[in-house]
């Protein structure tokens, strides 16, 4: 047995590995500072009491629900040093809770919908401070175009240009932090909102509180994907550089504030060439002769966090695919950076997504509707998933209860506020998530019911069969080694459609038949693998394979033969006289059976259209062939006809002959 494991994660905390966290980590909650004073005060007049609850509510939303609840909490809800809505709800399901599944996946499908989203808001409030030079300057065109660039040089990974990821955010950050400063120590009196009586204020007294709570919300979208990210920096470093990230946020967010308190009764909204538009209190702290400066850095700061939530929706994407809530696409490394890949299926399709989302809404003030409402869905499920979490850990009860208790309700809250916005753009953010919660919906179930009527035999009640065969020099031989790949988890059964395949779909002799079974596991990153002989000529592999390992069964088997040969335990060598005395490796053949649903069925109308779903999904996604990496010379597709619900017999008689 082989396993290789890696932690994939910085154990240790210095400089760079700090530096590398800001650059990965913050770009969707660092960037928030853009739009989110935008969005609260955008359409509603400014008063000072607004301005110090809302400052107030914003303070405390990123003490409560991203310090507290994500740094502190759910950061030690780490598999293995990995992240993330899945990963936790890997460690979750052991627990057999089988309802579990249901936030997992709303949470992972709200959390890809959020990479659709953040990319345009993020982009276009950036760019949007050309307007402050140019009022009647089009945007759209320069957002859409630096979109396609993006998502173009995806598939050449970001190393080179990930070197300044760290440096470029440190200085945003340092921008944010400074420009607030100056900002407050103006209007000193801004400090007011750190007493959280304000906030509480704003909710029960002012007549936009509850408007306004939905766009606090906003302050905090990124406390998912900074979770998600675990794995890429490790607790240590996250927690040490959130404690300068928040203190930069919170500089910049009171220092709007106080700017904003000095603007009185007045409003950020403006008509320019005819098209009603609104100010950003981000761009309106800038000296002058510093914008220009600022809306580059600004920019730069929001492609990385767009980037960020790119890759993370390709991670997301892949750990779906091991757990079987994704069906199977082609995944390529761009990078030997560990944890980095591409999904081209994923990646146009979220490129598409952002143009659209573009279009759609032209600016950044009409996309804030859209935010918000689906990241509360995941941030719901996470904190469902994670009261489970302490449950297994056996964390006090009474501190679960709390837990439960004081985040639900405060979520709850958030959505019930987001969800006013369903009509002015948050139904495309639902709309994006449930497309994808019924896509996994559909593939897992699909599945499942396609697992629950596939038939297991006992190997050994065929052996002799197979070794009989394999002797029977009077049927042409088929391939020296010939290779199924096996859902079977007991090692001592096997499907019948394999038997089926070998004895009577043509019975195919060879001189040794391979079963290669693969068990992903909740660990990300292990690679381990087990042989059982299970007779002469039948050998069973079992890979133990991490959620985050792409099985690529054919380089796997290699190593597996190589480690056999080596130990002496197989003879690769040609059986055929003539090659093996030439020292000519045998050859190898590859069967991948594909179950065909018969005309021979009654099944429910549920299953029914589950299966028409899954099988219209597996049409349009990777080849079992080509997600397993094997080559296709080497590899022949059968199919067996599966019966699930055999229709009412048929009450055929033979009529006597006249």
């Amino acid at each position: 047995m082989k396993s290789q494991q890696s932690s994939g994660h910085f154990s240790t905390v210095t400089f760079g590995s700090l530096l590398v966290t800001l650059g990965i980590i913050y770009g969707d909650i660092g960037t928030s500072p853009l739009y989110v004073m935008k969005a609260i005060f955008g359409h509603v007049p400014i008063s000072r009491s607004l301005v110090i609850g809302a400052v107030s509510c914003v303070f405390w939303t990123l003490t409560i629900q991203t310090t507290i609840k994500y740094v502190f909490l759910t950061l030690k809800a780490d598999n293995n040093g990995e992240g993330g809505i899945f990963s936790l709800y890997t460690l979750v399901k052991r627990l057999r809770k089988r309802w579990l599944i249901i936030p997992a996946i709303i949470g992972g499908s709200a959390m890809i919908a959020d990479g659709v989203i953040t990319p345009p808001i993020s982009i276009s409030s950036a760019i949007e401070g050309l307007k402050i030079y140019q009022p009647e300057i089009q945007t759209v065109p320069i957002v859409i175009a630096i979109i396609i660039i993006l998502f173009f040089f995806q598939s050449y990974g970001t190393k080179l240009i990930g070197k300044f990821f760290g440096p470029i955010m440190l200085l945003w950050f340092l921008m944010l932090g400074v420009l607030g400063f100056f900002q407050i120590i103006s209007h000193i009196s801004i400090l007011e909102a750190l007493n959280p009586v304000h906030a509480i204020e704003l909710l029960q007294l002012h007549p936009d509180g509850f408007f306004v709570l939905g766009f606090v919300f906003l302050c905090t979208t990124g406390a998912e994907a900074l979770y998600s990210d675990l794995g890429h920096c490790g607790i240590k470093n996250i927690r040490i550089s959130w404690i300068f990230v928040k203190s930069m946020l919170v500089l910049n967010y009171f220092g709007q504030g106080a700017y904003l308190i000095t603007q009185e009764n007045q409003s950020l909204e403006y008509v320019a060439d005819g098209v009603a538009s609104v100010k950003n209190p981000f761009y309106l702290i800038m000296p002058e002769w510093f914008l220009p400066v600022g809306i580059c850095i600004a920019t730069a700061a929001a492609i990385i966090a767009a980037q960020a939530l790119i890759t993370g929706s390709f991670t997301m994407i892949n750990e779906a695919m091991r757990l079987n809530f994704w069906p199977r696409v082609r995944v390529k490394y761009p990078s030997i950076i560990k944890g980095q890949l591409y999904i081209p299926s994923i990646n146009w399709l979220l490129c598409i997504g952002c143009i659209l989302i573009v279009l759609h809404f032209q600016e950044s003030s009409n996309m804030e509707a859209a935010y918000g409402l689906a990241i509360v869905m995941c941030m719901i499920s996470t904190t469902i998933l994670l009261t489970y979490f302490m449950i297994l850990k056996r964390y006090n009860k009474v501190l679960i209860f709390l837990f439960l208790t004081f985040y639900i309700g405060l979520e709850i809250c958030f959505f019930i506020a987001n969800v006013e916005k369903f009509p002015h753009g948050g139904y495309v953010s639902i709309i994006i998530a449930s497309l994808l919660a019924f896509v996994m919906c559909s593939w897992f179930l699909g599945k499942k019911i396609r697992n629950n009527y596939t038939e297991f035999v006992k190997i050994s009640d065929y052996s002799k069969v197979i070794c009989d065969l394999s002797k029977d020099e009077s049927i042409a031989k088929y391939s020296t080694n010939l290779i199924y790949l096996t859902n079977s988890r007991i090692k001592e059964d096997i499907e019948s459609k394999i038997v089926y395949s070998i004895l009577r779909k043509r019975p195919k002799r060879a001189d040794i038949y391979w079963l290669l079974h693969v068990n992903v596991l909740d660990a990300p990153y292990t690679m381990e693998y087990q042989v059982k002989n299970i007779s002469d000529n039948i050998i069973r592999v079992d890979f133990y394979l991490g959620f985050r390992v792409i099985p690529k069964i054919s380089q796997l088997f290699l190593k597996v033969l190589e480690d056999l040969t080596a130990s002496g335990e197989i003879d690769t060598l040609s059986t055929y006289e003539s090659l093996r005395k030439n020292n000519i490796l045998g050859d190898f053949k590859y069967v991948i059976i594909e179950k065909a649903i018969t005309y021979d069925n009654d099944l429910p109308w549920y299953e029914a259209f589950i299966l028409d779903v899954y099988s219209f999904i597996k049409r349009l996604s990777l080849s079992e062939e080509k997600a397993f990496g094997l080559d296709n010379s080497s590899v022949k597709i059968e199919y067996y006809p599966m019966i699930l619900h055999p229709k009412s017999t048929i009450n055929l008689k033979r009529r006597p002959q006249s």
